[in-house]
C-alpha cells in the first residue's frame, strides 16, 4: 500500500503557508507559501501523487473576520463597497474596537451575564463582536448589506467545500459560544444595539462542528485551484496557535503550549471548567475533544524586541553587527547572555502593546525602570527579555491559583528557534521544565493532523486527535531546565513586578492612560 499524506494550511497575517506531511509519522515532506500556488507546489516539490493525500486541513490567525454577501463573497471585492474599510478583512491585531469592547463588557456586567467569567471577566477588542458592533457603529450600510459575518477561517473552509461551517475553537474563545450553551441570548444583544439583536441567526449560525470533524470535501473547483482530487477530505478550520497543541503532543492535562513570536499564546488543557482572571477564555472541547481549553496571551513579545532593535540600539552595536555578520538580535543576544540575572539592575513591565492577560487592557503602555547612565542596549535588550517571562508567569500563576496545574511546557513559534538566552530566561523565571516542539511549523502541521483526523481511518487517517498527535507531533531532545541561583533572583525580580503590574494595571496609578488621552487629544488637534 502506498504512503498516505495530509496536508496542512498555515495562514498568518500576510500569507498561507502550506505543508505536506506522512500520515505514519509526521515526517515533513514539502512546504510552501499561498493557497492555489502552495498546495501545487508541495505535490510538484514532493511528487506525491495527488490521490494519496487523504485530508486538508487550516488553521489561521483569530479573530480575522469579514463581512461577505450570502453567498459569501467578501464584500471589499463588490466596487460598491471596495472603498470602505469596514468592507474589509478586519486582522486578529484590530485594536480600533475598545470602545465596543468596553460596552460589550459594561453591558455584561450590568445584565449578569454567567459567560463573562468564563472569558476571565473581559472580551477583548480583538473578538468578533467587538469587531462587529463596531461596524455597526461606524458604518451600518456595511453591517446590514452582510449577509454573512464570520472568521476568516470559516471562509477558506467554504471555498474548499462549497459548504458553510463554523469551528468550535473561533466560536468559543472568540465569539463567546460554549458547548451546551451557545450564544449569549438576543436580549443581550439588543441591550448592545437594537440592530444587532438577531446577529447570529441573521449573519451567523448556532451548527458549530468539533475540530477534526469533516467539513465536507473537495469542490470540482477547488481540486482545480490546489491539484487535488475532488471529494478529498477537508476538516473544520481551526486557530494556528490551538492547531499547534497537538503538533507539540500537549494534549494531557497540565501541559501548557506556549507559541512564541511577535505575541505569546499560551494554552492548557484542564478536567474541570473553572474562572481564571484574565483568561482569552475557557471552552470544552475548545482545543481537544473531552478537555476544558484554557487560553491567554501576551500582546507584545517578539514585537517588543523588534521594537527596541528598529528604534533604540546605538550605532556602534549596528557597526560591530555588520562587521561580524551577525544579526543586531544575535549581537545583542550574545551580549545580554554575558549578565547574571540581576547585573543589569533594570525591571520592565511588557506593555508595550498593551496587556491582553491578565489585565485585557489595550490602554497600558510599557515601562522600563531603574537605568541610570551606565545603562546600556543589551542591558535593555535582556530586561525586556525578562519582562515578557515575567507576564507568562503571571499568566503561569493566576492558572494555578484557581485550580489549573502546569506543570511541563512545550514551546513553539520563530522565537525558541532563535534565541536560547530567552528559553533560559523562561525556564528560570517560570521555574519549569522547558521542552521546544520539533516542527518549525507546528501550526500547519496541526492543521495536517486534523485533515487526517477528518479522513479518518478506514481512508489511512486516525480516529481521534490524540492518536494522530502521539505518531505525527514530537518534541527535539533539547529540554531546558531551571537554573536554581537563577530561580532566586527572578524571584525576588517577579515580587517587584508583580507591585509595578498592579500598581499602573490595576486602577491604583492610571498615568498610562492619560498619557494616552493626552497624546490623541494632541494628535487631533
Amino acid at each position: 500500500m502506498s504512503p498516505k499524506y495530509a496536508i496542512g494550511v498555515d495562514f498568518g497575517t500576510e500569507s498561507g503557508r502550506a505543508l505536506l506531511v506522512d500520515v505514519a509519522d509526521g515526517r515533513e515532506v514539502a512546504t510552501a507559501v499561498a493557497l492555489k500556488q502552495t498546495i501545487p507546489a508541495v505535490l510538484a516539490e514532493s511528487g506525491v501523487d495527488p490521490a494519496d493525500v487523504i485530508g486538508v486541513g487550516i488553521d489561521f490567525t483569530a479573530c480575522t473576520m469579514l463581512p461577505t454577501t450570502q453567498d459569501g463573497t467578501p464584500l471589499c471585492q463588490l466596487p460598491e463597497f471596495r472603498n470602505e474599510p469596514h468592507a474589509w478583512v478586519k486582522l486578529w491585531k484590530h485594536h480600533a474596537a475598545q470602545p465596543e469592547a468596553d460596552r460589550i463588557n459594561a453591558v455584561a456586567r450590568q445584565r449578569g451575564e454567567r459567560w463573562l467569567d468564563l472569558y476571565g471577566g473581559k472580551i477583548s477588542s480583538e473578538w468578533f463582536f467587538s469587531k462587529a458592533l463596531q461596524i455597526l457603529d461606524e458604518a451600518p450600510h456595511i453591517y446590514h448589506a452582510a449577509g454573512r459575518m464570520l472568521e476568516a477561517a470559516d471562509w477558506v473552509i467554504w471555498q474548499l467545500t462549497g459548504r458553510e461551517t463554523r469551528n468550535s475553537c473561533t466560536a468559543g474563545y472568540k465569539a463567546i459560544w460554549q458547548k451546551g450553551e451557545g450564544f449569549p441570548s438576543r436580549d443581550y444583544f439588543a441591550a448592545l444595539h437594537p440592530d444587532m439583536a438577531d446577529i447570529v441567526d441573521s449573519k451567523m449560525s448556532r451548527d458549530i462542528l468539533p475540530l477534526g470533524a469533516k467539513a465536507g470535501g473537495l469542490t470540482e473547483q477547488a481540486a482545480a485551484w490546489t491539484g487535488l482530487r475532488p471529494g478529498t477530505a477537508v476538516a473544520v478550520a481551526n486557530v494556528d496557535a490551538h492547531a499547534t497543541v497537538p503538533a507539540a503532543q500537549a494534549t494531557d492535562p497540565g501541559v501548557m503550549t506556549i507559541i512564541m513570536g511577535t505575541s505569546n499564546c499560551h494554552m492548557v488543557l484542564g478536567t474541570e471548567r473553572v474562572e481564571v482572571e484574565g483568561m482569552c477564555g475557557v471552552v470544552e472541547d475548545g482545543i481537544v475533544p473531552g478537555l476544558y481549553g484554557y487560553e491567554a496571551g501576551q500582546s507584545g513579545v517578539g514585537d517588543i524586541f523588534a521594537w527596541f532593535v528598529d528604534n533604540a540600539v546605538p550605532p556602534v552595536y549596528h557597526e560591530e553587527a555588520k562587521r561580524r555578520g551577525l544579526p543586531l538580535h544575535a549581537l545583542l543576544e550574545e551580549e545580554a547572555a554575558k549578565q547574571k540575572p540581576g547585573e543589569h539592575g533594570l525591571l520592565a513591565l511588557d506593555w508595550w502593546n498593551g496587556n491582553r492577560s491578565t489585565l485585557v487592557d489595550v490602554e497600558l503602555s510599557g515601562l522600563l525602570i531603574g537605568a541610570t547612565l551606565a545603562t546600556t542596549a543589551p542591558d535593555i535588550y535582556r530586561a525586556l527579555l525578562e519582562s515578557t517571562a515575567f507576564g507568562t508567569r503571571e499568566i503561569i500563576e493566576a492558572l494555578t491559583r484557581s485550580g489549573v496545574p502546569v506543570n511541563r511546557i512545550v514551546a513553539a513559534g520563530g522565537l525558541p528557534e532563535r534565541n536560547r538566552l530567552l528559553m533560559q530566561i523562561y525556564a528560570d523565571v517560570t521555574n519549569r521544565e522547558y521542552r521546544i516542539i520539533r516542527s518549525a511549523l507546528g501550526g500547519a502541521l496541526g492543521a495536517a493532523m486534523h485533515g487526517a483526523v477528518a479522513a479518518g481511518a478506514a481512508a489511512g487517517g486516525y480516529a481521534d486527535i490524540f492518536a494522530a498527535a502521539q505518531a505525527m507531533g514530537g518534541l527535539k531532545d533539547e529540554v531546558y531546565q531551571p537554573i536554581p541561583e537563577n530561580v532566586a533572583v527572578y524571584d525576588q525580580l517577579y515580587a517587584d513586578y508583580s507591585t509595578l503590574y498592579s500598581y499602573f494595571g490595576r486602577g491604583e496609578n492610571d498615568v498610562m492612560k492619560r498619557l494616552r488621552a493626552l497624546r490623541r487629544a494632541a494628535l487631533t488637534e
